[in-house]
């Protein structure tokens, strides 16, 4: 009776952690054990699964098995969701500002969300990040069967982990998210309504700088207006000047392709180049948001840290290949074609 029931406790142990998931306990660049509990994976969505999205799972670090749960979509379409785990609401932050050679080093961030919740840094659309397709057809999609393969992901992984199925469940991300995580709470109210399996516990979402409506391209000043930081004259020479962008200068790119920018007519910038500020016989060089962006291209291109994240050989290619230096694209395209 003894060794029976080792042995059914022994493969409970062994089911606890989903297939196609693992914990990691260390990363490179991270001084010491992770803090938190990370978990990265893949999970095959599509007609023949053969769409494999890939995410970065941190837990709660005050009371997961209460806390809300958040998926975070990133922007672009093409972001990696890594980006909002290393420079927005994640327990990650690269200590370093511009990249010297070296394998950039991590630190944690004192006010990640993750203090209170738990967040699913999801990879999508196909050929973000890690995520790839086994398959040249898996590379035809449009916005909405993309959504539809997010809330595929989203049953899928709650299958996989049912003790958070109760949890409050939440939808976020950042500027061309506004468009896709609509459609997604959209799918997931939907299913919940037909009583499809498992019962997400859909509370809400939140958006972030959101393109949902593009022809309204800037949300900071009419913000700060209507919070009365800026007064109303000020206000008003913003928008008559500006036309209401406040912009980051151009920084230039990561990469040398084609930039894809909007025209001076319909989009102007502060100043060329970088921002020099005097300050008595000092100057101070403004670091541009490309040089801190380029940290994680270099930082997840490095072999040691996607054996690390358990990144299939090749993710990110039609046919898998040993080529683990590109599996984390898109990414470098995306910094290419921002407007900063």
């Amino acid at each position: 009776m003894f060794h029976l029931l080792f042995v059914v406790t022994l493969f409970v142990h062994v089911q606890s952690v989903p297939q196609n998931s693992s914990i990691v306990e260390y990363l490179p660049g991270f001084d010491g054990p992770l803090p938190f509990y990370l978990e990265t994976g893949y999970i095959g969505v599509a007609k023949s699964e053969e769409v494999q999205l890939f995410y970065y799972f941190v837990k709660s670090e005050s009371d997961p098995k209460k806390d809300p749960i958040l998926l975070w979509i990133s922007g672009g379409p093409g972001c990696s969701s890594f980006t909002g785990l290393v420079y927005e609401v994640g327990p990650l932050a690269f200590g370093q500002k511009t990249y010297n050679g070296s394998l950039p080093f991590l630190v944690s961030r004192p006010y990640s969300w993750t203090k209170f919740t738990s967040i699913i840094f999801l990879d999508e659309p196909l050929n973000t990040g890690f995520s790839y397709a086994t398959t040249s057809t898996g590379h035809n999609y449009t916005d909405l069967q993309a959504c539809g393969q997010v809330y595929e992901f989203l049953r899928k992984w709650f299958i996989n982990h049912p003790e958070f199925i109760s949890n409050p469940f939440y939808v976020s991300g950042d500027s061309y998210a506004g468009i896709t995580v609509p459609v997604m709470v959209q799918l997931i109210s939907n299913g919940i309504e037909a009583g499809k399996e498992p019962l997400i516990n859909l509370k809400g979402y939140s958006l972030g700088n959101p393109k949902t409506f593009p022809e309204e391209d800037n949300y900071q000043i009419p913000f700060c207006h209507g919070m009365g930081l800026i007064s109303d004259e000020l206000y008003e020479l913003v928008s008559d000047l500006c036309d209401e962008q406040v912009l980051e200068p151009y920084c230039g790119t990561y990469s040398e392709e084609p930039k894809l920018r909007q025209s001076s007519s319909e989009r102007r910038f502060l100043e060329e180049n970088f921002i020099f500020l005097n300050r008595d016989d000092f100057i101070y060089r403004r670091i541009s948001r490309v040089d801190t962006h380029n940290l994680s291209v270099n930082w997840a291109n490095d072999p040691k840290v996607q054996e690390a994240l358990h990144v299939r050989k090749g993710g990110g290619h039609t046919a898998p290949e040993d080529r683990p230096e590109e599996s984390f694209h898109m990414f470098k395209r995306w910094i290419s074609q921002q407007p900063l």
